[in-house]
Formats: C-alpha cells, structure tokens, sequence
C-alpha cells in the first residue's frame, strides 16, 4: 500500500509545532465503512466506557487480531517513514536504541516482552463527551508515534470535538494545540513526549492528547497506535 504523503512537510510540522497533516487518507465510503464496525462485535477484543475509569465521556473499542484490512494495511504501510522520524528523534533525545524498519519486526520485539494485544482502536463520542488528557502507553516498549483519522464530518455530522494537545515544557505553562481534521483526514501526534531544541541543546516536552467537549452529533475516530499491550 503507497500513501501519498508529504513526509518532509508533516516531520518539520511536528517539530515546529507538536503535531503534523498527513492529508486525507481514507475516502468518505471507507470512513462510513470502519465507523460503522464500531457495533460488530467480532472486529474488537474490549470495549472502554470512559466514566466508568475517569477517562471522560463516549467510548472506544480495540480491534482484535486480525485487523480489518485497511487498518491492518494503514498500520504497515505508515510506520517505515514513522520509524525514520522516530529514531531521529532517538539519535537527539541520546537514545542509542533504534527502531526498525519494517513493523512486523517491531511487533515480533513487543510480542517477545509480552506485549501481544493490538492497540488500534475506534473511538465513538455523542453530545456531551469528551475525552480527558491522556498518553497511550500500554507497556516498557512504547513507540513515540501515532496517527489519528477522522471518520466523521465538522458541522455536518458534529459539533465541538476537537482533537486537543498540550505541550508541558520544563519551566513552563502548558501550550495547548487545537487540531483541525475533515473526514478522512489524519494527523501524526506524538505519543508521550518529543525532542525540542532550547538555547541549552536538546530536551524532551511531555505530551498529552484529547478531546475537546462534543456539542452535538456524533464523532468516530480511528486510532493507529503502533506498539501493542501488554
């Protein structure tokens, strides 16, 4: 699977400012198809309901192995040029442990540390959700990058529920980030934290993401995480 995708564009936006476009990536047939998996059961290994654990308000489901193919495909077909920006960002951050390049070599390394469930998911908001500020770990191995598709259409099918990051600098306050996606379209976040450049070298920025108040509607997003649970 090729994605036409401006990788030089969406790295030097995530460096400058946290997150970066990759564009439309699924077309408005495919959207409606992964949103409306969300009710068979057979796609997904759990589902989350978000007031029952402090997370928020809506829900979200993990898909079990095998994936759905165009996720399974999406999944793939990102993570080499993922995995480059990655372990740049290693090789800043003094980390001498890369990633590899292929991801069936880096979920064969997650599997090997016990961390054998899939983390994709499908999240479904309605009027009045929200999810609180979080990072997706699930274990020792975590890798520092995850893409979000939208599935549903601003002003159309919601109101409200807009992809939110913040930015906790050493220091500093917290910079919030509001992301702007149409259906279909995907960002690249990072997953916990990534290297900024100060006056005094290189530092990590602590990084969280989430979703702001739905007003109205409803919401389905797709989640592509690329290390597994454990």
């Amino acid at each position: 699977m090729t994605i036409p995708i401006d990788w030089t564009a969406a790295e030097a936006a995530l460096n400058e400012h946290g997150w970066g476009a990759l564009g439309r990536l699924l077309a408005p047939d495919d959207c409606a198809a992964l949103a409306a998996m969300y009710d068979e059961n057979a796609h997904f290994r759990s589902r989350v309901v978000m007031a029952r654990h402090g997370f928020g308000r809506g829900e979200y489901r993990y898909f079990a192995y095998p994936l759905p193919d165009p996720v399974a495909r999406l999944r793939e077909a990102l993570y080499p040029p993922l995995a480059t920006i990655a372990n740049r960002w290693q090789a800043l951050l003094g980390d001498t442990a890369r990633f590899p390049a292929i991801h069936a070599d880096y979920l064969a390394q997650c599997h090997a540390a016990g961390q054998t469930r899939p983390t994709p998911l499908l999240l479904r908001y309605g009027t009045g959700d929200y999810n609180c500020l979080h990072q997706d770990l699930y274990g020792d191995l975590v890798f520092p990058l995850q893409v979000v598709i939208l599935l549903s259409e601003p002003s159309a099918d919601f109101h409200g529920g807009e992809l939110v990051l913040t930015e906790q600098r050493p220091r500093m306050q917290s910079r919030a980030e509001v992301v702007p996606l149409r259906r279909g379209e995907a960002a690249l976040i990072p997953v916990h934290h990534r290297p900024v450049r100060g006056s005094r070298g290189i530092y990590r920025v602590n990084m969280r993401h989430g979703v702001s108040r739905m007003h109205g509607g409803s919401r389905h997003t797709l989640g592509i995480i690329f290390h597994d649970a454990g």
